[in-house]
């Protein structure tokens, strides 16, 4: 079996996804067509010529503009389907997903239609034999209230979702900026994550876990704070990685650079996850891939690494044995290979 073949039969959950960073060119120019929205470039090609970011706001600016093409409720399904397809070709057992309400709201576009339509798809997808769950986040860069308006909003679909979360540009935008609201939304029985220390510092590591986030998103610069490292790998706080994603925003000059291989030495409890897959050139399976080349994994890791994908999960317990046991399976075929 080739190194490839290993990591596409490899059964794994992701737990970092932006559904609109799934928005391929092609369907991109398909809803600008159908919602007659000017998307000022002329072809497939020019959108992904644009791929070339420096940094998170370079792909903000263009992640926004791709936005403007979800309007109604038959968007946002297909968007969500066709991200599911293909994770689940790629052998993703789970899905945990984002989406981004306030980028759709400050369009005119309603909370409902925008839910409505991403759960939809979801069913189909468990119809199929695929768990999902769905993550509210709050655009950091907005102020709180925003944030605790478009929480009252979502309340009435509260059983649509299994968290809230928080993302968007970082730097200067720090996790206790939203201490109220995330209070409010854990009162609420929502689960909590947030995106901290992708460009912003350990400090803001550090402050997401105050707020009583359980799993965190990106988290490569608690490196460069010792004592914060070893309490993430004491408490088995979960880190959602995306290794393409950080090489295209200039996180990692090299993924050779990238901490993954040295979180796990650490004890960290690390995943691999892709992201926004439609601008970072990769999505699950690429991102295994990438990483094994680049920091030289081996099998046992890689099946570490998904094992981690699964306990990090928001599955109920019985679900959650279920999956694991699938990965043992798995795991126990190629060593009798």
């Amino acid at each position: 079996m080739t190194e490839r073949a290993f990591v596409e039969g490899l059964p794994k959950a992701e737990l970092h996804l932006h559904l609109e960073g799934t928005l391929e060119p092609e369907l991109m120019f398909e809803l600008a067509r159908k919602r007659g929205v000017r998307l000022g470039y002329g072809s497939v090609e020019e959108v992904r010529r644009a791929y070339r970011f420096k940094n998170l706001q370079d792909f903000l600016n263009l992640y926004y503009k791709g936005v403007e093409v979800l309007r109604e409720k038959e968007d946002f399904h297909d968007l969500t389907l066709s991200y599911l397809e293909k994770a689940r070709s790629q052998n993703v057992l789970h899905a945990e997903v984002f989406f981004d309400p306030q980028a759709h709201a400050r369009r005119g576009v309603k909370f409902e239609t925008v839910i409505e339509g991403i759960h939809s798809a979801l069913l189909e997808a468990e119809g199929r034999g695929m768990s999902t769950g769905l993550i509210m986040c709050f655009l950091r860069d907005l102020p709180q209230e925003e944030a605790a308006r478009t929480l009252e909003e979502a309340l009435p679909y509260r059983d649509l979702m299994v968290g809230v979360g928080l993302d968007s540009a970082e730097v200067g935008h720090p996790p206790s900026k939203f201490r109220r609201v995330f209070e409010r939304a854990r009162e609420e029985g929502f689960l909590l994550v947030a995106h901290a220390g992708e460009e912003g510092p350990p400090e803001y590591v550090r402050e997401a876990l105050e707020l009583g986030v359980i799993r965190i998103d990106h988290g490569n610069r608690a490196m460069e704070d010792p004592a914060l490292v070893e309490e993430l790998a004491r408490r088995g706080i979960p880190l959602t990685l995306c290794p393409l994603s950080n090489l295209r925003l200039g996180v990692v000059r090299d993924l050779k650079e990238h901490p993954l291989r040295e979180m796990m030495v650490r004890g960290m409890k690390v995943t691999v996850n892709s992201d926004d897959p439609a601008y970072f050139g990769g999505y699950v399976n690429e991102n295994y891939l990438a990483v094994r080349e680049a920091l030289g994994l081996g099998r046992r890791e890689l099946v570490t690494l998904a094992r981690n994908s699964f306990e990090a999960s928001f599955l109920g317990r019985r679900e959650k044995e279920e999956r694991l046991k699938e990965l043992e399976r798995y795991e126990r075929s190629f060593q009798r290979s």
